[in-house]
């Protein structure tokens, strides 16, 4: 049986100047980030590192609840 993938996302810090990319990771790693980071995360259905559709600690949630829901 082939083993299931988490989603990856891209995770970018959000500054004065723009966006600043912090790296790729899954969505629970996204999540499991300190709430002090003001950070944007790259929507899991689309391409990590290749888009500009970013959401926020909250709609990840739901998206990835939504998801987990499917299974």
């Amino acid at each position: 049986m082939p083993r299931k993938t988490k989603p990856l996302v891209e995770v970018a810090a959000k500054t004065e100047d723009g966006r600043v990319p912090l790296g790729i990771m899954n969505t629970k790693q996204a999540l499991d980030l300190p709430e002090e980071l003001d950070v944007e995360i790259s929507h899991p259905d689309k391409e990590a590192g290749a888009t500009e559709h970013f959401i926020d600690r909250e709609e990840l949630r739901r998206v990835r609840g939504k998801a987990r829901g499917k299974r």
